[in-house]
């Protein structure tokens, strides 16, 4: 396949500022592409949703996901972070390899089969604000009040592929993100007369006891519960003892624990508050049954457990997580991928999607 439209869209999508929650003009030059294809969609909530042409009700749904959001760009740059360069064989600029090439690859598989009778739908999927895990993008998406399901425009998938940069391995687990905020409370006083009540010495006791606790259940997956204390604030004055001090914890839970047991478990070592910011981005994995992984093995493609959170960890159903690039380019300073990358996706996509057709009715 000739991938020259397919590039030049990502060298445009660069070009264009587009943070969470400021999506609006990469959603449209995407639309904008879509319409030169001649692919039917709609944008929603900055979201761009289409289903094949051929699309049938009686058949099963394969969703192909990916986010157009970036982060900000960070002071490391030494080149511009919106130019692509003038290299025809690498896409430098922020957000073409996180989460630019898995969009742009699932735009030409999708194209690709958009016409053609098939065993099974086939949706795209293009989300906004997934780098903050916002409200307007997968989470409505995929909730009761979204746009998918019995009743609504577009049908809830039954399988899901998630693209993110993984060197088109296939991710079968990811870690959940679990995000504490501790508050220790105390009573203050003057430094010089002693008395009061530090609240940051009893906020440094349960960081011990946070740094020291062992989780019992350990995933065969993807091992242990990974737990760091990562910020810490506290005191007015350097002759003020302090009264308050908030700390924040981050956690990345496997399928082993709910986030709710966590903050059970936690909580009763602590004598900080603990609050939890979400208690909705679990842990997910691909079903040991799951066509998508009868997929991966019988095209000889690696698996591995993903160490970052997507869109997954809001998904209801079966999924898995594959794209171009690498995900250690990813929010990091003079970002790129390769044209080889995504051609090779490309091809990757539209083999797996053939493939998977038979293992999808096994």
């Amino acid at each position: 396949m000739n991938c020259d439209f397919y590039i030049n869209l990502l060298r445009s999508m660069v070009a264009i500022p587009s943070p969470s929650c400021k999506e609006d003009g990469v959603s449209a030059k995407i639309s904008a592409a879509l319409d030169e294809l001649g692919i039917r969609h709609e944008v929603l909530r900055g979201n761009i949703l289409a289903i094949n042409e051929v699309w049938d009700a009686s058949k099963p749904t394969l969703a192909l996901d990916a986010h157009i959001d970036t982060v900000a760009p960070n002071n490391g740059y030494t080149r511009d972070p919106y130019d692509s360069g003038n290299d025809p064989a690498i896409v430098y600029g922020l957000g073409s390899n996180d989460d630019g090439g898995s969009v742009v690859s699932m735009i030409a598989a999708f194209k690709h089969f958009y016409k053609e009778q098939m065993p099974v739908n086939l949706m795209l999927m293009l989300n906004v604000e997934e780098e903050i895990s916002g409200p307007n993008g997968a989470e409505w998406l995929y909730s009761s009040d979204g746009p998918l399901g019995e009743g609504k425009p577009y049908p809830m998938p039954k399988w899901v592929i998630v693209g993110e940069p993984t060197k088109m391995c296939a991710a079968t687990s990811e870690r959940g993100l679990l995000v504490l905020d501790g508050l220790a409370e105390g009573v203050s006083a003057h430094a010089a007369r002693g008395g009061g009540d530090n609240a940051l010495y009893k906020a440094l006791e349960d960081i011990t006891a946070l740094r020291a606790h062992v989780f019992d259940r350990i995933s065969p997956k993807m091992g242990k519960v990974h737990l760091n204390v990562t910020q810490i604030a506290s005191g007015t004055a350097h002759n003020v003892i302090p009264d308050r001090c908030s700390f924040v914890v981050d956690i990345r839970p496997t399928e082993q624990y709910t986030c709710e047991e966590i903050v059970d478990e936690l909580q009763a070592i602590c004598k900080s508050k603990l609050t939890a910011r979400n208690l909705s981005h679990r842990s997910s994995a691909t079903g040991d049954a799951s066509p998508l992984l009868k997929t991966a093995e019988a095209m000889g493609i690696p698996t591995f457990t993903s160490p970052t959170t997507s869109n997954w960890m809001v998904i209801g159903c079966d999924a898995i997580k594959m794209g171009p690039g690498d995900s250690e380019r990813s929010h990091r300073a003079d970002e790129y991928i390769t044209r080889s990358e995504i051609e090779g996706a490309v091809g990757t996509y539209i083999d797996f999607i053939r493939t998977f057709y038979g293992n999808s009715l096994e």
